[in-house]
């Protein structure tokens, strides 16, 4: 393997011993890797966690809610902020203010298949364009004065996934550690990730970097199946985490050896509620209101009769009156 950059690139892997033998990554995920979500996922077992992903245009901008998505604690250490952006300049700039806030790691978001993303080149509309993407992410990596990676998708259309290709050319430019979703843009999150190619990467002798796998992690058996059968170096976990930070503990209690811990019902009646009150204090109440809406039925998910409960929850307006029904949940389960 020839590297442009290797001193560079030693520099950059001493950066990231962090990646501890089969990390397990909070997968960012936007209006929900949230600096109150991230909290509780570190808490309970996340070796990383990445920011919501921060559009480079709006950072230029000084636009406050981007500014706040980038905010963390010394505790939630390492994390990453994760940018994205179709613009080399853009990018460029963005990465300046970025390496101010002083995070971990930078990661680059070559992978969000949503319209309003992909649809101006941006995220996984950069995969129609690997030559761009590859001059832009070689520009950001020697701008930046800290470790960049890439969360990228498998290609953009089924019948055109150069991803083998991709990782070993993202790893020439330094970039520092490679995140792959098993699915392509046009697949969007329907379907079934396919770990592998996730795996092909992996093995592929040339390949040196880190290389963690994402798509359809919602069990710690699933985690720990994949790691046993593709080899990657750590595991992102996003919609699984939703409601359920605990994942991060059961999967590190499997890898090693012993049994996940079941959750009670107070318990998840109590860590609910410390997110809705760190999110109130971190955003406000009526947002944090707002926001919290998509998490309850997560965290209670499988609960019989829950709709006596998830209608007022999901309709309250303030803060005054959803506590008390937490109580509720509490005693009614409880029983």
């Amino acid at each position: 393997m020839e590297l442009r950059y290797y001193a560079e690139f030693i520099a950059f892997m001493d950066a990231l011993s962090f990646f501890k033998p089969q990390s397990l990554i909070l997968s960012p995920m936007d209006d929900v890797t949230d600096l109150p979500f991230r909290q509780l996922c570190k808490e309970h077992g996340a070796d990383v966690v990445v920011t919501e992903f921060i559009a480079s245009e709006a950072l230029n901008r000084e636009a406050e809610k981007s500014y706040r998505k980038m905010r963390f604690t010394e505790e939630q250490r390492p994390v990453g902020i994760q940018i994205f952006g179709s613009e080399e300049d853009s990018l460029l700039r963005c990465i300046d203010i970025v390496a101010e806030a002083r995070p971990d790691f930078i990661d680059i978001n070559w992978g969000c298949p949503v319209r309003k993303v992909a649809g101006k080149g941006a995220g996984s509309g950069m995969l129609r364009d690997i030559p761009k993407l590859l001059r832009i992410t070689e520009a950001l990596v020697r701008r930046s004065p800290l470790p960049v990676t890439v969360k990228t998708r498998l290609g953009y259309e089924e019948n055109d996934k150069p991803i083998v290709m991709l990782a070993e050319q993202l790893q020439d430019v330094g970039v520092a550690a490679l995140s792959i979703h098993g699915r392509t843009k046009t697949q969007m999150y329907k379907g079934t990730a396919d770990w592998s190619l996730i795996g092909a990467v992996k093995s592929n002798p040339r390949m040196h970097i880190p290389v963690f796998g994402n798509g359809d992690i919602t069990t710690p058996e699933q985690a720990m199946s994949a790691f046993e059968r593709y080899g990657v170096d750590g595991i992102l976990i996003g919609r699984g985490a939703i409601g359920n930070p605990w994942i991060f503990e059961q999967t590190r209690a499997l890898l090693e050896g012993g049994a996940p811990r079941e959750v009670d019902i107070g318990e998840r009646v109590d860590v609910c509620r410390r997110h809705l009150l760190a999110a109130v204090e971190f955003k406000g109440e009526h947002t944090a209101v707002f926001e919290m809406r998509k998490h309850y039925g997560a965290y209670f998910r499988g609960l019989r009769d829950f709709k006596q409960f998830r209608i007022p929850l999901v309709t309250a307006p303030s803060l005054e009156e959803i506590l008390p029904l937490f109580d509720s949940i509490a005693r009614f389960y409880g029983e």
